[in-house]
């Protein structure tokens, strides 16, 4: 989502290196190119002109010490900033005893709340609770089916009343049957409509009287910018929302309500949405946007990502296999856990010092299903030794794969270069190991999965070797 904004900070503070200090000339300099880079970001104006004051106050006059340069100290200032506009978030939800905790769900049509309501039903359910999801929109067309589909897939059952046509009753009756069937969460899911009108609002307060919510959640588009926060203000003026969850928080819009929500509304984001799937929706936590924003990646999240895909005993076992050596078998495993961790190019994100090089890279994630066909075409003896692959073997798994021989040797050889890293890892110390992070990504990134296409750094410095051959051949002359 980011994108855009972090090389347009990344350009920001690299004109602020080499510069013995800060002055008031260089920060004002450096806030002209933030404020630029905010508004086309769809920052609310308010929120930049905000934003850039705080930041300007605090980063002219500030000491710069021996071991600090001022792009750091202006990084730090920033970063701070971001922090204080985006924050403070608890995403807990406050559980109550004895249940059930009511949770009313509102939003305009359009913006995922049904299937954030889904998410929501599993994210609480990975946590002890047992949710109740009650159709509560009885306008949309197939609005009940939908709901109940996505309670199929999640496990929580779906309270209905098709016959019904009023939605208060039916949220009412429905924390009678939490009750009765032993549920101790209720998500209420409310009726949207394709813009805000007073019949919904109001039908939406008449559910609010007659339930009395402990949470009220709006759920927001974001890639719809500022209307986003405008309809979160409309919202906030009806009812006493307790947060906000964004969705399609993974799509390259440019996060202009991600950095406005917060001070427009007073409320603070929750939670996100980061894919399509039932388990894309996690916690918001302003630190570490902030460090995606400004590159620094989010390491943190990464091995939250991790940690949901393996136990401690997988971790041991796998932690033995990289000493011994890992096999395409193993191989095969780990690429199928990290596909459900989410696309490889967000995943890279959260790498500090890749995040940064993303814009000149193109990861393509359907290479990773390539490779698994190509995997699955091998013999169990070949994807324990890949090594007694020769050239008859090669075609026959390339046809088996609907591949080119030459894949199959691309990935062999990727693979035994990064199990030969990872062998030199197993023996380094937990500190050593993050710092080699960024140079197996690299490598893996390169060869095994994705495929990355070379981008435009590496179009500059093919033109620059044929500029110097160039000048050699007229030197000779």
């Amino acid at each position: 989502m980011f994108e855009a904004l972090t090389q347009r900070f990344g350009e920001v503070f690299q004109n602020l290196r080499g510069r013995g200090k800060i002055t008031e000339a260089n920060v004002a300099e450096a806030m002209r190119m933030v404020r630029t880079a905010l508004l086309e970001a769809d920052v609310h104006v308010q929120v930049v002109r905000k934003f850039c004051d705080e930041v300007q106050a605090k980063a002219i006059g500030a000491q710069v010490i021996s071991s600090l340069k001022p792009d750091q100290v202006l990084v730090k200032i920033v970063h701070d900033e971001l922090v204080s506009l985006m924050g403070p978030v608890d995403p807990r939800i406050p559980f109550v005893t004895p249940g059930p905790t009511v949770i009313l769900m509102a939003g305009l049509q359009g913006s995922g709340k049904t299937t954030t309501c889904g998410k929501l039903a599993k994210y609480i359910m990975a946590r002890g609770k047992r949710p109740l999801l009650v159709a509560a929109d009885l306008k949309r067309p197939a609005a009940i089916d939908q709901l109940e589909v996505i309670g199929g897939q999640v496990g929580a059952p779906v309270y209905t009343e098709r016959g019904h046509a009023n939605p208060v009753k039916v949220c009412r009756n429905s924390i009678f049957e939490a009750r009765k069937t032993d549920r101790d969460v209720v998500i209420l899911d409310t009726a949207g409509r394709l813009a805000i009108d007073e019949e919904l609002m109001t039908e939406i307060a008449q559910i609010e009287q007659a339930t009395t919510p402990h949470q009220v959640y709006l759920v927001i588009d974001a890639m719809t910018g500022q209307d986003a926060v405008n309809t979160a203000r409309h919202f906030n003026e009806r009812l006493e929302l307790d947060g906000l969850i964004l969705t399609k928080f993974d799509s390259d819009t440019r996060g202009g309500a991600a950095l406005s929500a917060k001070t427009i509304t007073g409320k603070p984001i929750k939670y996100i949405g980061v894919g399509e799937k039932l388990e894309a929706l996690e916690e918001f936590h302003a630190e570490r946007i902030a460090g995606r924003i400004l590159g620094m990646g989010d390491i943190v999240s990464l091995v939250e990502k991790a940690q949901q895909q393996y136990d401690a005993q997988e971790a041991e076992k796998l932690q033995k296999k990289m000493a011994s050596g890992l096999n395409l078998e193993d191989f095969l495993g780990q690429l199928k856990k990290m596909k459900s961790m989410g696309s490889m190019k967000d995943l890279m994100k959260m790498i500090p010092g890749l995040s940064t090089q993303m814009p000149d890279m193109e990861v393509d994630d359907s290479e990773m299903d390539r490779y698994e066909a190509i995997i699955h075409s091998m013999t169990p003896g070949e994807r324990r030794d890949p090594s007694i692959i020769e050239a008859s073997r090669r075609r026959r798994i390339a046809a088996g794969s609907g591949t080119d021989p030459k894949d199959v040797s691309s990935l062999i050889k990727s693979f035994a270069q990064v199990r030969d890293m990872m062998k030199v890892m197993s023996g380094m110390s937990m500190l050593d190991r993050m710092r080699s992070v960024g140079q197996i990504a690299k490598m893996a990134a390169g060869g095994i999965i994705p495929r990355i296409k070379a981008g435009s750094t590496f179009k500059k410095r093919r033109e620059t070797q044929k500029d110097k051959r160039k000048r050699r051949k007229k030197h000779r002359r």
